[in-house]
């Protein structure tokens, strides 16, 4: 046998072929499956309120009432030295806030028919689903709707199936019969515990869009992971990443329930938290499962409120910044808000998270682009990282287009193309992507 000649490549196009053919499904698999991140706003908040307590006037009333909570012990430049935060970044980031508090206190709103409303006669939860849809679709008209709003119904729990799935009906049909639905709507389904009840809210979700002429899969969801059963089943699985794929594109998120799911796996009241180690244990699990897939994460809430003396008002103001930043730096750049004196601090801590560190990110995009050294040797992955940080920075408010040109040398969408390359050109292109990955996922089963 001859050898081959030095040097000379021995594969040949066959070869290549042959490959293609064997990794098809894996190619299709992971451009659908994984398609990373629209780039599109996301919320840094969920603000939960009882159903039945919903008015027009409530984002600002709460913006309102969080200033006036500052003001009764201080200043925001107080609240903020209290909190940690150093002077410089206090001094770009407190008139920030000041704005955000009196334009846009709320950014994400959701109308609780579940534990925040409890159980109540029929005709009472029918009446309160046609006032939210009312209450919506006028805000919406009105120009003072949060950017994202929606309900939160039932669980798929056979107890309270029926009276979720009813709720839902009613909402929607009230929100049609005004006029289009909301680009920002968002529908949550809590208390999951198997990939079966995502199917079954992908099902009824199919039967609403038929029923009222609506665009296939206009209607997403997000998922709250309440129970241990969605981060291992009894089967071993893992059920949180097994439902994201099985959803047909429609699940938008995974929201983590910091005390349901705290009470699942037995942890003594005084010690639910946020920052328990079963908590980070079950987001480390959603993180992994959601990763390159384009669903986001949100983290939970605390139930410490600035309440009560002046020490216990500060103290847990302190709490929670402490918690928003620790989730920050986690990757989990959404949290849950129950009470109005919490909005100061959300938007405190997140703000200033994003400008203390946008000068190093911004430094190092500049070297990366203009392909200048550096004391940090940037990859592509890295430099994604670093886009992201900063554009989420931009997205929320806490930078501006002319700080960043500034900075990194790179306008608003040269910023957004690297932070997300593979970005699909609407949300609508990114859930069809998702849905094509459950038919991918199973030729590759």
């Amino acid at each position: 046998m001859t050898p081959p000649l030095a040097h000379q490549p021995v594969l040949g196009a066959e070869h290549l072929a042959r490959l293609d053919a064997v990794l098809a499904d894996t190619d299709r698999l992971l451009t659908a499956a994984y398609p990373g991140g629209d780039g599109s706003r996301q919320p840094v908040h969920t603000v939960y309120i009882p159903a039945d307590r919903c008015v027009p006037a409530l984002p600002a009333a709460w913006g309102e009432e969080g200033l006036a909570a500052v003001a009764e012990h201080g200043t925001l430049a107080g609240l903020a030295d209290q909190l940690g935060i150093d002077a410089g970044t206090a001094g770009a980031v407190v008139p920030l806030v000041e704005a955000k508090l009196r334009t846009e206190p709320i950014e994400d709103l959701r109308l609780d028919f579940e534990d925040g409303y409890g159980v109540r006669p029929d005709d009472e939860e029918d009446g309160h689903a046609r006032q939210a849809a009312a209450a919506v679709a006028g805000a919406v008209a009105a120009g003072t709707a949060p950017p994202f709003v929606g309900i939160r119904f039932k669980s798929f729990e056979a107890a309270t199936r029926a009276r979720g799935v009813r709720t839902l009906d009613l909402f929607l049909a009230g929100l049609l019969a005004a006029g289009p639905l909301p680009d920002g709507l968002v529908l949550t389904l809590p208390k999951v515990s198997t990939v079966e009840q995502v199917e079954a809210m992908v099902y009824i979700c199919e039967l609403l869009e038929d029923a009222h002429g609506l665009p296939e899969r206009r209607l997403r969801f997000e998922v709250q992971v309440e129970t241990p059963q969605l981060i291992l089943a009894a089967n071993g699985t893992v059920p949180a990443a097994q439902l994201i794929h099985r959803a047909k594109g429609r699940v938008s998120a995974l929201h983590y329930g910091t005390y349901d799911y705290s009470d699942s796996v037995q942890i003594a009241a005084a010690y639910q938290s946020m920052e328990h180690p079963a908590a980070d244990y079950a987001k480390a699990v959603m993180q992994v499962a959601a990763a390159g897939t384009g669903v986001r994460l949100a983290d939970g809430s605390t139930n410490i409120l600035p309440l009560g003396t002046p020490a216990e008002i500060r103290s847990a103001w302190q709490l929670h910044a402490r918690l928003v930043r620790r989730s920050l730096e986690r990757g989990f750049y959404q949290g849950w808000d129950l009470h109005p004196a919490q909005l100061p601090t959300r938007f405190l801590a997140t703000y200033a998270f994003y400008r203390e560190g946008f000068d190093a990110a911004a430094g190092r995009l500049r070297n990366y682009v203009q392909k200048r050294g550096g004391s940090v040797l940037d990859e592509p992955a890295t430099a994604r990282a670093l886009a992201r940080f900063v554009h989420r920075g931009l997205v929320c408010g806490a930078l501006t287009d002319a700080e960043i040109a500034r900075g990194t040398g790179l306008t608003g969408v040269e910023l957004a193309a690297l932070a997300h390359p593979a970005a699909q050109p609407s949300n609508s292109a990114t859930a069809s992507a998702t849905a094509e990955a459950a038919n991918a996922e199973e030729k590759v089963r």
